[in-house]
């Protein structure tokens, strides 16, 4: 079992694993009572950002209809639509080591999908989690729960792994946003 991180904490990735390169973002999520009559469909989405904080381009940007960085660096497994079943509901796979020199942090994110017309929010989200494992040994090593801290927001940073002397670093974000993807793609430098 990894480290679970709460809110706001930083731990090293690489420096404590050395040789580390191939990892798996994995995200899950469930819904509470809701009775709004629509499915629940959160995405899950990577931003790599430069020094500025922000991306380089738009291929920067890895959802559901560009599933991987042209780099090879960060490859998005697929959309799960309704967050049914346990475990992970959707996964990245990254490799560490083809993470272009320019780029100093990635940020995943999720967004729920037609939030406003759908009426919901992430105050309807529980068990909302993002894990880094090992893909070569399926070892857990960070685990990050975001708890309940959402009232109105539509899109979430919930972690970053960013670049620090070399070495690469977790810190759980947990920041809310009001206005879903478009909030969080104007934040990061994409223009929608």
């Amino acid at each position: 079992m990894g480290i679970t991180l709460a809110k706001g904490q930083r731990v090293d990735l690489t420096k404590s694993n050395p040789g580390l390169k191939n990892i798996i973002i994995g995200l899950g999520w469930d819904t509470n009572k809701y009775d709004g009559g629509n499915d629940f469909d959160l995405d899950t989405t990577a931003f790599l950002l430069g020094e500025n904080g922000k991306t380089t381009s738009d291929g920067d940007f890895i959802f559901y209809n560009n599933l991987k960085h042209s780099s090879g660096c960060i490859e998005h497994l697929g959309d799960n639509r309704t967050g049914e079943g346990d475990g992970d509901d959707e996964q990245m796979l990254v490799n560490l080591s083809l993470v272009p020199s320019n780029i100093t942090k990635l940020a995943f994110t999720t967004t729920i999908h037609e939030a406003m017309e759908r009426r919901q929010n992430f105050g309807q989200v529980s068990n909302s989690y993002i894990r880094v494992f090992n893909k070569e040994t399926n070892e857990e090593l960070i685990r990050y729960e975001l708890g309940e801290d959402f009232s109105i927001e539509t899109a979430v940073v919930i972690a970053e792994i960013y670049k620090h002397n070399g070495e690469w670093k977790f810190n759980a974000s947990g920041a809310g946003f009001e206005g879903g993807l478009v909030a969080l793609c104007n934040n990061f430098g994409i223009n929608i």
